[in-house]
C-alpha cells in the first residue's frame, strides 16, 4: 500500500512539475519600468514603447508569448536574479556597477544624460554649478551613481518614477533633474513650465539585461538585435514612439 501511494505521488507531483513547467514555457517574461518614454510608457491601459517592439521581436524569434511586467526600476536586477523574469528592458544604461550583477546584451542605442529645470531658473550655467545643488534622480539609476560619485556634497532626491522627480522641480523642492535626453523631452513637452539645459552631462549606453550565466537567451537576444540594428527599425521604433 505504502509503495503503490508513493507511486501516485510521484505521478502526481510530476503531473504538476510538467504543467507548471509548459507554462513557463510557454511564455517570455520581460520586465520593464513603465514611465520612461518613450522606450516604455502607458497608453490606453497598456503598456507600450521602443523597448516592448525589440521586446515582441524577440518573443517572435524565440516563440514564445510575450508578457511585460511593470515592476519599480530598482528592483530588475532582482527580478532576473530571483528567477521571475528572462529579460529586462527599461531604457537600462551599461555601467560596471551592473555588470556584476547581471549580463547584458550588445548595446541597441545611446542617449545622452540632460539637465532638467524650471523655466527661469538660471543658477545652472556649467557641470561645475551642479555641486552644492539639490538634484532629482531616478532611484537606482546611472544618474543616481553619478550624482553620488561626481557631486558628493550636492543634496540628492531620489524618486522611484521621473513623475516624482518633475514635481520635485516645479514645486522648488530639487533644483533640477538629472535624466536621459528623450524622455527628458517627453517630460518638458508634458510640463511647459519645465525646460531642457543645453548641457550634456554624459553619454551613455542601452541594453537588455539578463541574469548572469543565461548564455542561450542572451544570443538569442543579440540575434534580434543586430538583425534590427543592421534593418534601422531600432532608429523606426524610436520615431514612432516620440512625439
Amino acid at each position: 500500500m505504502k509503495i503503490y501511494f508513493k507511486i501516485l505521488l510521484i505521478i502526481s507531483l510530476s503531473f504538476i512539475l510538467f504543467s507548471c513547467k509548459k507554462t513557463s514555457d510557454d511564455k517570455l517574461i520581460m520586465v520593464t519600468e513603465a514611465g520612461f518614454a518613450p522606450y516604455e510608457y502607458n497608453s490606453g491601459g497598456e503598456i507600450i514603447g521602443v523597448d516592448i517592439d525589440i521586446a515582441r521581436e524577440i518573443a517572435k524569434h524565440i516563440g514564445k508569448e510575450l508578457v511585460v511586467r511593470d515592476v519599480a526600476f530598482d528592483s530588475l536586477v532582482n527580478e532576473l536574479n530571483s528567477g521571475k523574469a528572462d529579460f529586462a528592458a527599461a531604457g537600462m544604461s551599461v555601467s560596471e556597477e551592473r555588470k556584476k550583477e547581471v549580463d547584458f546584451s550588445i548595446e541597441y542605442t545611446t542617449s545622452k544624460q540632460v539637465i532638467v529645470v524650471r523655466k527661469g531658473y538660471d543658477k545652472i550655467k556649467k557641470l561645475d554649478d551642479l555641486k552644492d545643488k539639490t538634484i532629482s534622480v531616478q532611484l537606482g539609476s546611472v544618474a543616481d551613481s553619478y550624482v553620488v560619485k561626481e557631486y558628493p556634497k550636492a543634496k540628492l532626491v531620489t524618486q522611484k518614477k521621473f513623475l516624482g522627480a518633475a514635481e520635485d522641480v516645479k514645486t522648488g523642492k530639487s533644483d533640477c533633474i538629472i535624466m536621459d535626453a528623450l524622455p527628458a523631452k517627453e517630460m518638458v513637452n508634458a510640463n511647459k513650465d519645465l525646460v531642457i539645459l543645453d548641457i550634456d552631462v554624459f553619454t551613455d549606453k542601452y541594453a537588455i539585461a539578463v541574469k548572469k550565466g543565461n548564455k542561450e537567451m542572451l544570443d538569442s537576444i543579440n540575434e534580434v538585435l543586430i538583425n534590427l540594428i543592421n534593418e534601422g527599425r531600432i532608429e523606426e521604433f524610436i520615431i514612432n514612439h516620440s512625439s
